[in-house]
């Protein structure tokens, strides 16, 4: 009834925006609001004669083509931050959109970057029909079973279309991607919060993107309660300006920073190698390669289908990071992957896992005045672990500490922090009904453990979530292995706080 999206995701100030908006009710307004810590209204603006546009076939990959309904400015006084866009019509219908605010580029700056995962966000959005995971109208239609609708996944995604609401506008309150409570003897795990989840018509995928109410939400309301500076940025802004992380002692990445393009990798490699700082409190890190085309109009993602999908592509085409058609696997950069890492608390993986780190290295630094020490369990209330998490091989040494296995990218001179065990999926020979969607065990084996046979699948199923970091170029890396990190900090956990501190204090982000 009533829909818009911009032509860009982000702005600064004094650059313009174009709004294109569909509505069956002619007279609307556009609410523009920085969030954070709280929510600031900063225009209340008139959009008359907007039509009742049609949606085009194709729109989830094609765009939708709407004529421009508004232009407006970026006020030279709108802080850097992420900016809701709500769009109201006289009958009462309203929409959200996204707008990211960069800082001035003549301006001061802050000493941190925060760059949201909007990559993730589009290729999570099914607006128009599907996503790269899914055929999710179908599916929500019930006119077809998980897996047939997973054919109709799509690798070629247009930014030009408005978002899934529950994925830019999730409630207050949503549930986390992680079963309801510790599963019972005898209990089928079931997802958190079903009563909401029925009652907001969630997909199975509105969960795992976006920001409000969500992980990078959850981040900076934290950060901003602290006094910590932030300037924001999108994925593509690393992509269309290499040099933007330059000014910046650190970079962070948030909550679930799945999907990277090359020129994106590029340019946070070279910021590390020179001596940038990267803080990653995420997880399922840079695991899915990925391309833009049409100048950003056009996000190409083929997953699991990047084999066949684009025989000729090459080094430009698109699968896991890990495949060795790109020579590039993820850890190289992060450390970790989520090859050997996996689910905790989510279906049957570690379904009644504790959802905590066990602390093996106490006297890292990240760990000094965080009052645990070895053998501790990290996280037990909030639960920290819950849906994806990254990590690697292992073996112990001498002294009793676990030493990471260098393989695809992981440097032999990671310093392993915590550990936990997850899984890459659920063994669907345990007579369970599986909750998650099933992932590509023959490919993910063959790229994990050069091996597709039934126990090089079957050892996926044995992951370990890792916290960890190391030292890369003239630079360093932490990756706290986990995307429920900001639900700790958000509920008060004071190891976590004290962690999260001295990571931004030893990178230069304080």
């Amino acid at each position: 009834m009533i829909a818009c999206y911009t032509d860009a995701l982000s702005a600064c100030p004094g650059e313009t925006v174009r709004l294109f908006a569909s509505s069956t009710d002619p007279d609307c307004r556009l609410e523009i609001a920085r969030v954070g810590a709280a929510r600031e209204v900063v225009a209340d603006l008139a959009v008359p004669g907007v039509i009742d546009a049609p949606t085009p076939p194709n729109a989830d990959r094609d765009g939708c083509s709407w004529p421009e309904a508004l232009t407006f400015p970026v006020g030279a006084d709108w802080r850097s931050g992420y900016y809701d866009l709500v769009l109201r019509n006289g009958a009462g219908e309203s929409t959200h959109h996204v707008l990211v605010v960069k800082p001035k580029p003549d301006g001061p700056r802050a000493r941190a970057a925060l760059v949201l995962s909007t990559n993730t966000y589009h290729a999570y959005n099914w607006w128009g029909g599907a996503n790269s995971y899914c055929d999710v109208t179908r599916l929500l239609a019930r006119q077809g079973t998980l897996p047939e609708c997973m054919e109709g996944a799509i690798g070629v995604l247009s930014a030009q279309r408005p978002f899934a609401q529950n994925i830019v506008a999730m409630p207050p309150g949503g549930p986390r991607l992680m079963n309801e409570g510790v599963r019972a003897f005898g209990e089928r795990p079931r997802t958190d919060k079903p009563a909401f989840w029925r009652e907001h018509g969630l997909s199975p995928y509105d969960g795992a993107a976006g920001f409000l109410n969500k992980w990078e939400h959850l981040f900076v309301a934290w950060a901003e309660g602290e006094g910590i500076a932030l300037d924001y940025f999108t994925d593509f802004d690393l992509e269309a300006g290499p040099q933007v992380l330059a000014p910046y002692a650190c970079m962070l990445a948030v909550g679930h920073s799945e999907y990277w393009s090359a020129p994106q990798r590029d340019a946070v490699e070279a910021f590390v190698d020179g001596g940038g700082r990267l803080a990653i409190f995420s997880g399922n890190t840079c695991y899915w390669k990925v391309r833009w085309e049409d100048g950003g109009r056009t996000l190409v993602a083929h997953k699991w289908k990047g084999e066949t999908a684009e025989p000729g592509a090459g080094a430009n085409g698109t699968h896991m990071w890990s495949h060795p058609n790109f020579a590039r696997p993820e850890a190289q950069l992060t450390g970790l992957t989520f090859l050997y890492g996996g689910y905790h608390r989510l279906g049957m993986c570690a379904a009644n896992g504790s959802g905590a780190y066990t602390v093996y290295d106490d006297s890292h630094w990240a760990l000094a005045g965080a009052d645990v020490w070895y053998g501790d369990a990290l996280g037990l209330a909030t639960p920290l672990l819950a849906y994806e998490n990254d990590g690697c091989l292992m073996t112990f040494g001498e002294d009793g500490l676990p030493k990471a296995v260098p393989r695809l990218g992981v440097p032999e001179a990671l310093q392993i922090i915590a550990i936990a065990p997850v899984s890459f999926g659920e063994d669907r020979t345990k007579g369970y009904r599986p909750v998650l969607p099933p992932e590509d065990f023959t490919q993910a084996a063959r790229v994990a453990f050069g091996d597709d046979s039934a126990a090089a699948q079957s050892r996926l199923l044995r992951g370990h979530a890792v916290m960890a970091s190391f030292h890369r170029g003239r630079g360093e890396v932490f990756n706290a292995g986990t995307t429920e990190w900001a639900y700790g900090l958000a509920a008060g956990d004071p190891h976590l706080k004290a962690i999260t501190l001295n990571v931004l204090r030893r990178f230069g982000a304080l």
